[in-house]
């Protein structure tokens, strides 16, 4: 009986180890909840590390929760986490350094950091891509690029419903699309 009991134990912490190392291989999944459905992203860590990690620390802090998409362009992108639904500026942390040469593209559905002019400038913004011509926006095709370090895994069809909303002048919707809340699923 304890061969059996001790064999059993060797066999549950090989288990946990082993549940605990695929579990570091996986990659992040966040859910964006806003008032027109969810959006389901997969983050990728290992050819965006720092993006990754820099969303995430935003994520944790809540800093999404309230903000909105205020940037929406029809065939091109929606832009969201910086601004308030009154269109304040959320402040934000020190910019990261731009990935944008991490080998993924600027393609339908996947997600990269918004940035200024300047090429290292990405802070909280990001935008999915509606678009399918969006190669203009990938690393060394017009300058630095976009980084991209995320795509759309469910919900494409909430990001068309948000592409298709009424606009005002600078491609703010009028009627605020609120990212209620970003959380982590796995």
């Amino acid at each position: 009986m304890q061969s059996l009991v001790s064999t059993f134990c060797v066999f549950a912490v090989l288990a946990a180890v082993a549940g605990s190392a695929s579990a570091q291989g996986k990659n992040p999944v966040v859910v964006i909840s806003t008032n027109l459905g969810d959006i389901t992203l997969e983050l990728d860590q290992a050819k965006a590390p720092l993006s990754v990690a820099n969303f995430l620390t935003y994520v944790k802090d809540g800093h999404y929760n309230g903000t909105i998409f205020h940037r929406v362009i029809k065939g091109f992108m929606i832009q969201g986490g910086g601004m308030t639904a009154d269109m304040k500026e959320k402040p934000t942390r020190a910019p990261i350094k731009n990935e944008a040469a991490n080998g993924l593209t600027n393609e339908r559905g996947t997600v990269a950091m918004a940035r200024t002019g300047v090429v290292d400038s990405a802070t909280s913004q990001f935008f999915i891509n509606t678009g399918t011509k969006n190669e203009f926006l990938n690393h060394k095709v017009r300058d630095y690029g976009y980084a991209v370090f995320a795509k759309v895994t469910s919900g494409m069809d909430v990001v068309d419903k948000i592409e298709s909303v009424k606009t005002a002048p600078g491609d703010v919707p009028v009627e605020p699309v609120v990212i209620k809340s970003i959380r982590v699923k796995s």
